[in-house]
């Protein structure tokens, strides 16, 4: 079972056991309402007593390995901001690959059987193998498809490096307050 499996994220002690497939707004209802988000159709959860993030297998159609937040019981309004810009863009990230990767492999089947009626070719050989085209054939669908989605990869570059210095702004708003609230801290117990 995929939720077995078992990943590192963060290094060090702060490591923890990684799982799960679910979406991030629907980790993020759940985790609003106070409960562990479960995964879609796993009928997993990371155990109640986890403090990290877990990293689940890599979706089937965007193939990017979703994330179910850590809600800290006491959070903070700017760490709340921080978790949501996060999940945003991670729900954002999932939507384009995975709509990007349906369209590849579409145009790529279209492709290729376009290629094989044109040479008089069916999709399957006698022996029912799949046919392929050569490696040149299928360098004219990939310098076409780029072409015609440059686009589109353009203006998703500009919006995930948007989010991302919005996220890394945050973070280190977030850093700062943590840095100050320790600095407090020692400072009161060293004059205690």
């Amino acid at each position: 079972m995929a939720a077995a499996r078992a990943l590192r994220v963060g290094g060090g002690c702060r490591g923890r056991l990684l799982a799960s497939s679910a979406s991030s707004s629907a980790g993020g209802r759940a985790a609003e309402r106070g409960e562990r988000p479960e995964s879609a159709g796993l009928g997993f959860r990371p155990p109640a007593h986890s403090h990290s993030d877990w990293i689940g297998p890599p979706d089937k159609h965007s193939n990017l390995r979703p994330i179910i937040f850590y809600v800290p019981p006491e959070e903070s309004a700017l760490e709340r901001r921080l978790r949501e810009a996060r999940q945003e863009a991670q729900a954002s990230n999932q939507r384009f690959w995975a709509r990007h990767n349906r369209a590849f492999h579409q145009e790529k089947e279209e492709f290729i059987y376009s290629r094989l009626k044109a040479k008089g070719l069916e999709m399957r050989d006698e022996s029912g193998q799949k046919a392929t085209l050569n490696a040149e054939e299928m360098a004219d669908f990939y310098k076409d498809f780029l072409s015609k989605n440059f686009k589109k990869h353009l203006q998703y570059n500009r919006d995930w490096y948007k989010r991302n210095f919005r996220i890394t702004f945050l973070m280190g708003q977030v850093a700062l307050v943590r840095a100050l609230r320790w600095l407090r801290r020692r400072k009161k117990n060293v004059e205690q």
